[in-house]
């Protein structure tokens, strides 16, 4: 679906691996941040069962499977965040290194 001359250009990012397309189908793309106004870009969790899964216990419901990503979400010279969701029940939590 490419948009209309007079719409605005549409770009997608996913959340988990940061690759990011322009004005493509919206098909199989679910929306679960939308850019603010001064933003460009509205992140999107594509398929996320083609993240690695780890046993680690999740705080909310116990289940002992989630899936994990990393981030830097502090300077470059610290380590990364490790991100998990749990596979049950989709909680996110976080773990410094």
């Amino acid at each position: 679906m490419l948009p209309k001359k007079s719409e605005k250009e549409v770009i997608l990012k996913c959340s988990s691996c940061g690759h990011t397309v322009k004005n493509e189908k919206m098909d199989g793309y679910k929306v679960v941040k939308k850019a603010k106004r001064d933003e460009e870009i509205t992140l999107l969790e594509d398929n996320i069962s083609t993240l690695p899964t780890t046993r680690v216990r999740c705080p909310s419901c116990e289940n002992d499977k989630a899936y994990w990503w990393l981030r830097q979400t502090r300077s470059a010279d610290e380590p990364t965040t490790r991100f998990y969701r749990c596979v049950k029940c989709g909680k996110v939590w976080r773990e410094y290194a």
